[in-house]
């Protein structure tokens, strides 16, 4: 004898208020579903009825459909637009970032003798204030000279510098253990948001031009910052191979997959039978070690050849001799042209760097995307238009008391007469003693007139009465 099956033990007990709960819920589902049902939608009114009103009404109000109707079509239209747009690979733009590097110094040895600190034998001696040095790496886009003044962004919109990295380090070129502080390596990481969430803009951590930094030296050295780009469609660095079919040393990959589907399409490679099927040329049997290969199959192709970017590296030398500090000229300096330039203290070393720039469009289109202002504008027309269906079923309603009370007023007598006998009918339909459906026992009004212009005198009825009686005469 098989047990009966035990209940789940995982699942939970509903009490009695639970299931009431959902009953009720279930039955106003059930009434907001039938009350939608019973909804009126038509919103258009029949041409008869413009017959029977006095003025242009219902002529403007069908002019009104139609232009209702066009708009809807335009404003669908533009919003496929907006999101089609949003979607769209646009050309790269590109600014240039101008960073600036430079370094102060202070309680430098030379320093400490100038300002006469030192002992009396002239011997530094380090103590609480010991050699110092303050690096500033400040970063500026620089405006587009193609731009017009209005095109031109505030300043508080202006991208910055951390706008287009997420990771800054800084590395020395010497030993840590022979660093003063034990330092070998400084480092900054931008905050990762949830998806869907944005950095705050007041936010100095992670919202600045200008990145600083002290540390203890009094010699010269050597670093490299190293930029790591932060871009929204991740780049790659391409295989020789593929920069070679693509003409660039740097792509995305949906970039990759597009340039691949546009050099077949100009190289006429594809079949005739199957436009997915690739014949490979010389480029891309290097590429692809086939001859022939499916396109769908592209982009795991790709993932191969596809390397991350190394981060952009800046060279530096750390000075805190007095000719740099101080903007002396070195001795070594005996050109006629370097005798007549002045030299400013602490100048700094320039980079101009090629940065990804958004597409300018991309805020207005998501904005008009993501806007929720109209919300309440889609309510009214909503509102307004139930009003209208309301309105055109009672036009309908008076539309049919109107023909009612014209068939009456035109010849009582017959009209009288067609509405006995379609009530009498109603009545034994819901009684049940109508013996077929349709009238089909002679008892409709139809077959109870008579002349040629009646049922009986047709030529339809006189072809069957004729061959009934052929059929029911007997044989001689």
């Amino acid at each position: 004898m098989v047990a009966p099956p035990q209940a789940h033990q995982g699942q939970p007990q509903l009490t009695a208020a639970q299931i009431q709960q959902q009953h009720l819920e279930s039955l106003r589902r059930q009434d907001l579903a039938r009350r939608q049902a019973k909804k009126p939608t038509d919103r258009e009114i029949p041409d008869e009825v413009s017959e029977a009103i006095v003025g242009d009404g219902v002529g403007r109000y069908k002019q009104l459909r139609e232009i209702e109707r066009r708009l809807d079509a335009v404003m669908m239209r533009k919003r496929l637009d907006i999101s089609d747009n949003l979607q769209r690979r646009y050309t790269r733009r590109e600014g240039i970032l101008r960073i600036w590097i430079s370094n102060t110094a202070e309680g430098q040895p030379w320093q400490v003798m100038e300002e006469g600190t030192a002992n009396e034998d002239g011997i530094f001696e380090f103590g609480e204030n010991q050699a110092t040095y303050k690096v500033k790496i400040e970063g500026r886009l620089l405006d587009d000279p193609e731009d017009d003044e209005a095109d031109k962004p505030a300043p508080q919109h202006r991208p910055r510098l951390s706008t287009f990295f997420k990771q800054i380090s800084i590395d020395f070129d010497r030993d840590p253990n022979l660093q003063p502080d034990g330092f070998s390596q400084i480092e900054w990481r931008k905050k990762q948001m949830p998806p869907g969430q944005q950095l705050d803009p007041t936010d100095s951590e992670n919202n600045f031009d200008t990145l600083e930094f002290t540390r203890k030296a009094d010699e010269n050295i050597n670093i490299t910052i190293n930029l790591t780009r932060d871009e929204k469609s991740e780049r790659f660095k391409l295989s020789p191979e593929l920069a070679e079919i693509l003409d660039t040393e740097e792509e995305d990959r949906a970039g990759a997959v597009q340039g691949i589907w546009e050099y077949c399409r100009a190289m006429g490679l594809q079949e005739d039978d199957d436009k997915r099927k690739i014949i490979c040329d010389e480029p891309l049997r290097k590429l692809f070690k086939a001859d022939q290969v499916y396109f769908p199959y592209v982009p795991d192709a790709l993932v191969a050849h596809l390397h991350p970017l190394p981060p952009i590296q800046l060279q530096y030398t750390i000075r805190v001799d007095k000719s740099y500090i101080k903007g002396e000229r070195d001795e070594d300096s005996s050109s006629d042209g370097d005798a007549t330039e002045e030299l400013k203290p602490c100048r700094p070393t320039v980079y101009d760097i090629r940065v990804p720039m958004p597409n300018p469009l991309q805020h207005q289109l998501t904005r008009f995307q993501t806007s929720k202002s109209h919300l309440n504008d889609l309510q009214t027309i909503v509102k307004i238009d139930d009003d209208l269906a309301l309105l055109v079923q009672k036009i309908h309603q008076t539309n049919a008391k109107r023909k009612f009370y014209n068939n009456l007023a035109k010849d009582p007598t017959s009209f009288v007469k067609r509405w006995i006998s379609s009530q009498q009918r109603d009545l034994e339909i819901i009684l049940a003693e109508a013996t077929r459906g349709g009238g089909e026992d002679a008892t409709n009004e139809e077959f109870r007139r008579g002349g040629r212009d009646g049922v009986w005198g047709s030529e339809l009825a006189r072809e069957s009465v004729g061959l009934w009686l052929a059929r029911s005469s007997k044989p001689h």
